[in-house]
């Protein structure tokens, strides 16, 4: 009897340890690695894809994978996007549009691990521009994705009010003072992807929401586990 309850004991003590507590939000909300596991296995479209390899022409500028964004750091080992498989599936139908019209996407985030979002609210905590960790991001859900259009001959972004993480009242979606070449093509990029189930941050032009997020869960698994 002794034995089995020191056996028990430890299984209890190894579980314990294994589980990951969370501040802000109860743990029962934050998916892992194993239980992300379970659900892909399950349900494929839950799989969280590296979106070059669905859409390989796309352009990547993965800001948190550098020092060049608002937290001065780097906050990702690698510079990969990715995505569940139909939000991934979405942007390749976008590019395919933008294609017709001499244009492309250029990626700066997508999915985004939770941890990360704890570190950039206890680093700025202005909701407006930073998600609270107390709900997550779309981001952790792989179901947000950070962009803006480039010209195709060139390669060169095309003209928006403001740059990425843009922390002023200029980066509003609906922001009124851009200029008319700024306001256009903020615009079009807001109409190509409205069209093809995404849907616009209203603080941040660049930031889009895919409309099927209620479905995926929050997830904070290390994107070099992915």
């Amino acid at each position: 009897m002794r034995r089995i309850t020191v056996a028990l004991l430890f299984v209890l003590i190894s579980v314990t340890a294994q589980a990951q507590h969370y501040k802000y939000i109860d743990s029962s909300r934050i998916c892992g690695i194993d239980n992300y596991k379970k659900q892909v296995k399950a349900d494929p479209d839950k799989q969280l894809v590296e979106i070059v390899k669905y859409i390989p022409t796309v352009v990547l500028d993965i800001r948190y994978a550098t020092t060049n964004n608002f937290m001065h750091r780097r906050m990702y080992p690698q510079a990969k996007a990715y995505a569940r498989l139909p939000v991934a599936m979405a942007l390749k139908q976008v590019e395919a549009d933008l294609k017709t019209r001499g244009l492309g996407l250029k990626i700066f985030d997508a999915y985004r691990p939770y941890a990360i979002t704890v570190k950039f609210y206890e680093s700025s905590p202005d909701t407006s521009f930073v998600a609270s960790p107390r709900f997550g991001s779309k981001h952790n859900r792989g179901c947000a994705i950070d962009l803006t259009l480039i010209d195709l001959k060139t390669g060169k972004e095309l003209a928006m009010p403001t740059g990425f993480d843009s922390f002023s009242r200029k980066a509003s979606a609906n922001y009124s003072g851009a200029s008319p070449l700024q306001a256009a093509n903020r615009e079009m990029l807001k109409t190509i992807m409205h069209a093809h189930g995404f849907t616009v941050l209203p603080t941040e032009w660049w930031h889009y929401d895919f409309d099927g997020w209620r479905d995926y869960q929050l997830l904070d698994i290390p994107i070099t586990a992915l």
